[in-house]
């Protein structure tokens, strides 16, 4: 069993000589505050979205408690420029700022690992910086790790919702397994997504490593509650207690930090498939 906190993965910084061309940017977009830390420029920062955790950041206030916008907080903080994305609601504030006159900038928000480079730009070029962006989002063709063979699962777990999945394509934690030389077994057996988490499917999937959300594994009762769950007892990582956790922030935010991630991630998953 391992864990990966938020505070393992610290942030990448790049450094140009440009000078933005706003002073004061609200970035409701998910993960675009620490995008803009990395490129430089965490000093525009006037207020950030409720999923940016970096340590750094915790400064700068959260215009979006409970993922809802709050119109009053954001024209407070007087930006002139704000970011958004397609998951930013609701979309009465959105109207309502829209015709306060500041600029809105819609940021891509990418699921897998190839498109984090070019959400980096759409950031870089939004707040006046394209070559602090090219320099952040060519890190991304740099990592480069061998197969392992190695099968993982990845499960969405919200025991307190009741929730029990399976991750398959298209997950996202798919894109990072590849990435990093292992086999997303549900990825390769299961036909959507996400996918039922029955007793079942995982016995007949077989996976060597589990891959969870930090809270999801908490969510029930931990690595006990876990093994406890119909058909993960039957499998090869639930008989060697062969789990990995990633903060939940950081596992599926598809930011500049899921570059440096990547390494740890592999480390991680090896150290536990004994």
């Amino acid at each position: 069993m391992s864990d990966i906190s938020a505070t393992d993965i610290a942030l990448p910084v790049v450094h140009s000589s440009e000078i933005p061309n706003v002073k004061r940017v609200v970035a409701l977009a998910n993960g675009s505050a620490e995008i803009i830390a990395a490129l430089g420029y965490r000093s525009i920062l006037v207020g950030r979205d409720i999923a940016s955790t970096l340590p750094e950041l915790q400064s700068i206030p959260i215009d979006n408690p409970s993922h809802t916008v709050s119109v009053e907080r954001v024209l407070s903080q007087k930006p002139d420029l704000i970011l958004i994305d397609s998951n930013t609601t609701p979309a009465t504030s959105l109207d309502t700022l829209s015709k306060s006159g500041i600029k809105i900038v819609s940021i891509s928000n990418p699921f897998n690992l190839s498109d984090v480079g070019q959400k980096e730009m759409e950031v870089a070029q939004a707040i006046g910086s394209p070559d602090a962006g090219k320099k952040l989002s060519s890190q991304i063709a740099e990592s480069h790790f061998s197969s392992t063979g190695i099968k993982v699962a990845f499960l969405y777990v919200r025991g307190t919702s009741a929730i029990y999945l399976i991750g398959g394509k298209g997950s996202g934690a798919d894109s990072l397994l590849s990435a990093i030389g292992m086999r997303d077994i549900g990825a390769e057996k299961l036909p959507h997504p996400f996918n039922a988490m029955t007793a079942e499917e995982l016995i007949s999937i077989q996976p060597d490593v589990l891959l969870l959300m930090t809270k999801g594994l908490q969510s029930v009762n931990g690595i006990e509650g876990l093994i406890q769950l119909p058909g993960i007892a039957q499998t090869p990582a639930g008989k060697n207690r062969a789990v990995v956790t990633v903060d939940d922030s950081l596992l599926l935010s598809f930011g500049p930090r899921s570059v440096p991630l990547l390494p740890k991630l592999r480390a991680e998953i090896l150290k536990v498939k004994k």
